[in-house]
């Protein structure tokens, strides 16, 4: 008799400085129907030692999704962004934009960084909780993430 084994739980990195959107982001994940482990950066530098696994993230696995916003302090999103995509062994990991501009050059900028798809974030509660949920049902639910065979 041959027991499957549980599949491995997802690991995101959520890049965001706004604690209130980290929280809801959290909490909707938490009641999410696939496994996760959601690990959060504040600015850009701590974004790239996640993805390094370097300082507090040593040893911790490196992200098979990252939901980032532009906004941040000491290294913004763009430059996180291009710093992921331009390393060989990073440039696979699927980067969601998700942040507050609605401006078209965010949007082109972001694009032509290679960024796998740009959401701006609604400010209103429930919106933003629903956005949350499309991006877990489309990203950990029906997208194949790459060398993650767990799915």
């Amino acid at each position: 008799m041959k027991f499957e084994s549980a599949p491995r739980p997802i690991d995101i990195l959520l890049v965001e400085d706004n604690l209130a959107d980290v929280r809801l982001t959290e909490e909707v994940l938490a009641e999410s129907k696939v496994h996760n482990n959601l690990m959060v950066a504040n600015d850009g530098v701590e974004a790239l030692n996640c993805v390094r696994q370097r300082g507090k993230f040593k040893g911790s696995p490196r992200p098979d999704l990252i939901l980032l916003d532009l906004n941040l302090p000491i290294k913004n999103g763009s430059e996180v962004l291009a710093e992921i995509k331009s390393d060989p062994d990073l440039k696979r990991i699927p980067v969601v934009v998700l942040t507050t501009s609605k401006a078209e050059e965010d949007i082109l900028k972001t694009y032509n960084l290679h960024a796998n798809c740009y959401i701006t974030k609604p400010v209103d509660l429930e919106q933003f909780v629903t956005v949350v949920k499309y991006i877990e049902d489309f990203w950990l639910a029906i997208v194949k993430l790459p060398g993650n065979d767990k799915q």
